[in-house]
C-alpha cells in the first residue's frame, strides 16, 4: 500500500508538495499519481492544485478521479490544499460551477470594494505572500504550532463556509476570511504549507501523524452521497 498519495490532476507544482512530504517523513511511500486505483489504495491522500476552479474540476473529471477523491474524503485522513480546499464546498463564483459539495458553503471572489486596507491604501487580488494564521479550534494539525504563525497564500477566492463549526483557522484581507477547515478526517487550507518554512512543515508532519477516529467514515457517508450526485 502507498503511504500518502499527491492527487495530479495537471494543476500545480505537486512536485514541491511530495518533497515537502518527503523532507518531513523521509520513511514513507510518496506517490504523485492520477491514477484513480493508486488513490484508493493510499493510506493518505493530499489533493493540492492552484490556476482556475473550473480549469481543475474539468481535469479532475478527464482523468476518472472524482470518485476516488470522494471516497478519500470519506474514509482516510485526508489533506486539501488551496484550491483542494476550494473544490470540497459546493459551488464557486469563479466560473459559476459546481463543486463535490463534500462540506457546506461557497467559494467567493474578494470584492473590489472592500479591498482597502487600515490606511486607505488599496489591495491587491490574488491576495499573494504571508500572512498570520489565527487558529479558531484546538486541532491536531494545528500541534506545536504558534497561534499567528504565518503561512504562505496565493488566491483571488475564498471558502464561505455554510458551517462556522468547521472553520478551523482564520487569516485577514481585510476582512476576515477562513483559511482552513476541518470535518471529520478532513482538514484543508487555503495557504501553501510546503511554501510556509517551518510552520508549514510542522502542519504537514502533523498530518502524517494524525489519527481521525475510526467513526469517520460512517459519518462522512451523508455528505460523498451528496458530493456524488
Amino acid at each position: 500500500m502507498t503511504d500518502i498519495a499527491v492527487i495530479d490532476y495537471g494543476m500545480g507544482n505537486l512536485r514541491s508538495v511530495a518533497k515537502a512530504i518527503e523532507h518531513v517523513a523521509p520513511h514513507l511511500v510518496v506517490v504523485v499519481t492520477s491514477d484513480p486505483e493508486v488513490v484508493d489504495g493510499a493510506a493518505r491522500v493530499v489533493f493540492p492544485g492552484q490556476g482556475a476552479m473550473p480549469d481543475c474540476m474539468r481535469e479532475m473529471d478527464a482523468r476518472g478521479l472524482r470518485a476516488a477523491v470522494i471516497e478519500a474524503a470519506r474514509a482516510r485522513p485526508f489533506l486539501g490544499i488551496c484550491i483542494g480546499l476550494q473544490m470540497l464546498f459546493e459551488s464557486s463564483e469563479e466560473g459559476g460551477i459546481a463543486g463535490l459539495a463534500l462540506l457546506p458553503g461557497k467559494v467567493r471572489r474578494f470584492p473590489a470594494a472592500a479591498m482597502i486596507d487600515a490606511h486607505g491604501e488599496k489591495l491587491k487580488v490574488p491576495h499573494m505572500g504571508w500572512n498570520e494564521v489565527h487558529q479558531s479550534s484546538a486541532h491536531p494539525l494545528w500541534e506545536g504550532i504558534p497561534q499567528a504563525s504565518r503561512f504562505y497564500f496565493v488566491h483571488s477566492y475564498y471558502v464561505e463556509a455554510g458551517d462556522r463549526g468547521i472553520v478551523a483557522g482564520t487569516s485577514r484581507y481585510p476582512f476576515p476570511f477562513a483559511c482552513a477547515v476541518a470535518a471529520r478526517n478532513i482538514f484543508a487550507v487555503q495557504f501553501h504549507p510546503e511554501k510556509s518554512h517551518s510552520a508549514g512543515l510542522r502542519l504537514l508532519a502533523n498530518f502524517l501523524a494524525w489519527q481521525p477516529a475510526h467513526a469517520a467514515r460512517a459519518a462522512g457517508a451523508a455528505i460523498a452521497e451528496s458530493g456524488e450526485r
